[in-house]
């Protein structure tokens, strides 16, 4: 589930590492007009970004210190967390603390110019108990209405009640396992990255991002038809086979053959209005 952790911050220090030419230089070249043109003033606007950098850091570090009591006195409290809900507190402290710590040492500017690298640390924060439920439940559902949408399509007899998908001969189960939200975790972090380095408008960024959800749902939709089809008219032993159980791969370079596209898409729009102008 949360394999990607481990990549998080080396995707992290690589951007920051191409942003280095550009909004950390922009940082190092302000001229004076941002720093002041005399002793006063730069003494003055100094004065006043020390003034809100330390506001942000105290803030960053309260919010982390806030986490982490809340947690300690909920477990004073009798609460016993399992390890997703023991982590997904700590870390996210960590990192409210960390950010913190880059704006008293580093400043708020240069936090600023490298904010989405920054961001992108967070999905090393596990989720709760509760978000994941709650996400795996809402692909669990989606999931088996789009695979409803894909069994209309073929002549095969098919009875879909809920969860529940009655076949010729057998009846299958949408599972918690079959929501896909490891593979939609990982499309939708490739989908912010992929904009943020390709894409220049924030709202083809946003779309990028979005268009995920639906692809993810579909996607999960068609390998549930194509396992149900396969034991229908292959063998129904394909239930236990390595394309169930460990075909998730498979149907996630599928849906980056449509996600590419739409990117490409996006991204041809944005060469022609360069080169109108």
């Amino acid at each position: 589930m949360y394999s990607h952790v481990l990549l998080m911050p080396f995707i992290t220090g690589y951007l920051i590492w191409v942003k280095r030419t550009t909004g950390l230089q922009d940082y190092r070249t302000t001229g004076p007009r941002d720093h002041g043109t005399t002793d006063d003033g730069l003494r003055t606007d100094n004065s006043e970004l020390e003034t809100r950098n330390s506001k942000l850091s105290l803030l960053f570090a309260a919010a982390g210190l806030a986490v982490l009591g809340c947690y300690w006195v909920l477990r004073w409290r009798g609460w016993q967390p399992v390890r997703n809900d023991f982590l997904a507190a700590t870390m996210l402290s960590f990192l409210l603390l960390l950010v913190a710590g880059g704006f008293a040492f580093f400043g708020g500017r240069r936090i600023r110019a490298v904010a989405f690298p920054v961001a992108m640390l967070s999905f090393m924060v596990p989720f709760p108990s509760f978000v994941k439920s709650g996400i795996e439940s809402f692909f669990q559902h989606t999931s088996a209405a789009a695979a409803a949408l894909f069994f209309q399509l073929v002549p095969t007899p098919v009875l879909h009640d809920g969860l529940l998908f009655h076949l010729p001969g057998m009846v299958i189960q949408v599972a918690e396992e079959c929501s896909g939200i490891r593979s939609s975790l990982v499309l939708f972090i490739t989908s912010l990255l992929a904009g943020y380095l390709f894409l220049r408008a924030p709202w083809k960024r946003a779309l990028l991002t979005v268009a995920v959800i639906p692809l993810a749902i579909a996607r999960n939709g068609f390998r549930i038809f194509a396992i149900g089809m396969l034991c229908v008219h292959v063998d129904p032993n394909m239930i236990n086979s390595p394309l169930h159980r460990r075909g998730g791969p498979v149907f996630f370079l599928l849906s980056l053959i449509p996600f590419f596209g739409l990117l490409l898409w996006l991204r041809r729009g944005e060469a022609s209005e360069t080169l109108k102008r």
